[in-house]
């Protein structure tokens, strides 16, 4: 009688099984986590720090509308990035990348064009003026939103893809305009508050913690979003193909009759 070994089948199975699990697993985590510090973040912002001397109560949308500009810049770098590899090495995974982080990106700009126009009205008196942080703003969110609408009106998506990659590479010119334009330009914004430009000790301490954990929160959130969009990304691709593959079978067989 012959002798049969284990069979792999079962250990594979159950190894992609484990995998899966585990995926899951971190996903449902990071979910739970981004919510904690969303409600702790929201707990710092409007209860703990205190109410800025001058600016009084709205400025603490200041809180959620630097961190939005920074994840939208995080963004944008990661457009350049991917539509840089996705040139060179013509790589699907890195043009997903661009594409999925030019929409999470393009909807964060439009937040802070909005949140900046909330707190705009009180302090200036109006909603908009044409200060150069806020044009240049502005014509970043144009920039990537004609990226998006490029890829959706290409005649092909390969086509699509490689001049989106181009617009991704030359629009991210205006991420530094946009944060170095209070310094380059007459400007009624304020100062930048964080990074290089920055003044040491322009916020207060209990300020400055609840400005870095909202720039901690806010990143993980997108982080979330974007891993989110990316595997929305990957199975319209799988569907997309799967349908096309279904139409060639159609015709063939059509054809064979």
């Amino acid at each position: 009688m012959e002798r049969t070994g284990p069979s792999r089948a079962p250990w594979r199975a159950s190894s992609g099984t484990a995998t899966g699990a585990r995926g899951w697993m971190w996903r449902e985590g990071l979910l739970v986590l981004t919510g904690l510090m969303v409600l702790a973040d929201l707990y710092l912002v409007f209860m703990w720090v205190p109410t800025d001397a001058t600016l009084g109560i709205v400025q603490r949308i200041f809180y959620f509308h630097v961190p939005l500009a920074w994840v939208a810049f995080l963004a944008f770098f990661l457009v350049f990035l991917g539509s840089v590899i996705h040139l060179v090495r013509g790589s699907r995974r890195w043009d997903r990348l661009a594409q999925s982080a030019a929409e999470v990106g393009v909807l964060f700009t439009t937040l802070v064009l909005v949140t900046g126009a909330i707190w705009a009205r009180p302090v200036w008196g109006v909603w908009w003026t044409w200060d150069p942080r806020l044009t240049t703003t502005l014509i970043l969110w144009f920039i990537y939103a004609g990226y998006l609408m490029v890829r959706a009106y290409s005649p092909s998506p390969a086509q699509g893809a490689r001049y989106a990659a181009a617009l991704g590479i030359v629009g991210f010119v205006d991420v530094p305009i946009v944060y170095f334009s209070v310094q380059w330009w007459r400007a009624i914004h304020p100062a930048p508050v964080v990074g290089p430009a920055s003044e040491p000790g322009s916020l207060a301490p209990a300020m400055l913690i609840t400005l870095v954990f909202s720039l901690v929160t806010f990143t993980l959130f997108f982080v979330v979003l974007l891993k989110e969009r990316l595997a929305l990304k990957a199975t319209e691709e799988a569907l997309g193909e799967a349908r096309e593959l279904a139409r060639r079978s159609t015709t063939d067989t059509r054809s064979s009759r």
